[in-house]
């Protein structure tokens, strides 16, 4: 097909944080065009942000149902391809399931729903319809991310033993809900966010990155999940230690409180022969760490790569890249992906490295379990869907 994939929009106004983000993620190497949405709930700022992104204004909805139900009348020629869902957790489910039943593909923020049981539903949704679905689970677009994942499968590390996974954030030190802070206002409230606080909002993204790079599942749970900033309503710190499908032992933690913590995540895997360490601080570098020799510094953009990082690299070595490449990265897989529906020639959802649906699914699974761990006595748990 030799034209642009067009996409629309469910959230993502003008004032938006990650909005904007997945826009520019999504036109980075040329391959999509936004065409319409439905940019807030409020008609008037939907009007005002879909002007400023040069759409015509019958390609400014009110509403998202009114936007697929107007969309799928239009040919085939001129209709969005898929839509981003870039709205808090509450509202992304019904228009992900309308999305897919209108036969358009979805790229939705983390955590996919608002509960597990949502989620389930969306996975079966997914499989019913046969359209394509990604997560934005963001730091698995790292091409160091890629390369350390490269390593634990090519057995550099041997057996994985131990794995470390830390999120500290400081943001939410202080009761910014209660001072006018949009981004904290929808977080900290449960009718918006769902069960979970932190352990949602960045915990899911540290048991992610330990999937990914692991190739292991959680299976059993211990948790600690609290909250810290008096009369807050959802958690804003949580720790976890974890079992993994081989026997592996793990340490997760992600804290919204860490007073002058920016957003440090950190991951660490220990295998029988040696260990490799990542950190968002730093994404463009690589620590490998073997058992009879000297660490080694792998960087981004060097000849030596493995060729899923080399794929996933844009410039030369010393030339950082960050964060909207990595979305860049799961919206290049995703096209690839959506291409090949097109074609009708899409493969089984493991043939394309970004995160799905199913992942979505132990995301919302991993919340859940977590704070019924935190609430029992008994604390160890089995991870259960």
């Amino acid at each position: 097909m030799s034209r642009k994939l067009r996409l629309g929009m469910v959230g993502g106004g003008k004032d938006a944080f990650i909005g904007a983000i997945h826009r520019l993620a999504a036109f980075m190497d040329g391959q999509i065009e936004l065409v319409c949405g439905v940019f807030s709930i409020d008609p008037g700022v939907s009007v005002e942000s879909g002007l400023e992104y040069y759409l015509p204004k019958e390609r400014i909805y009110e509403n998202y149902q009114q936007m697929f139900e107007e969309e799928a009348k239009l040919p085939e020629g001129e209709r969005m391809d898929f839509v981003s869902i870039v709205t808090p957790n509450h509202v992304h489910f019904e228009p992900a399931k309308l999305a897919l039943e209108n036969g358009f593909h979805v790229v939705i923020e983390k955590p996919l729903a608002f509960s597990l049981e949502e989620a389930v539903e969306l996975d079966k949704i997914v499989k019913s319809t046969g359209n394509v679905l990604a997560l934005t689970h963001t730091y698995t677009g790292y091409p160091m991310v890629k390369e350390a994942k490269h390593y634990v499968e090519s057995g550099k590390l041997g057996s994985i033993r131990k794995i470390y996974v830390e999120y500290p954030q400081g943001w939410l030190a202080t009761p910014l809900e209660r001072e006018g802070n949009k981004q904290a206002s929808w977080r900290t409230d449960p009718e918006q966010s769902g069960q979970g606080g932190a352990v949602g909002d960045i915990g899911t993204h540290a048991a992610n990155l330990a999937e990914y790079v692991s190739g292991l599942e959680i299976t059993k749970i211990c948790a600690d999940v609290n909250i810290k900033v008096k009369d807050r309503l959802l958690d804003d710190d949580c720790a976890a230690l974890l079992k993994f499908g081989n026997g592996a032992s793990g340490v997760l933690m992600a804290s919204q409180i860490a007073a002058g913590e920016e957003n440090d995540l950190k991951l660490r895997v220990y295998g029988e022969k040696g260990g490799l360490e990542w950190k968002h601080t730093d994404p463009n570098t690589l620590l490998f760490k073997p058992l009879d020799g000297p660490v080694q510094i792998v960087r981004a953009g060097t000849g030596y790569l493995s060729e899923i990082a080399t794929k996933n690299t844009r410039t030369p070595a010393g030339h950082p890249e960050g964060y909207i490449e990595a979305f860049a990265n799961i919206y290049m897989e995703f096209v690839r992906a959506v291409r090949d529906y097109q074609n009708g020639e899409l493969k089984s959802g493991k043939e394309y490295d970004f995160p799905d649906v199913a992942d979505g699914v132990r995301g919302m699974a991993f919340v859940k379990n977590m704070i019924e761990s935190s609430k029992s006595e008994t604390k160890w748990k089995p991870f259960e869907i």
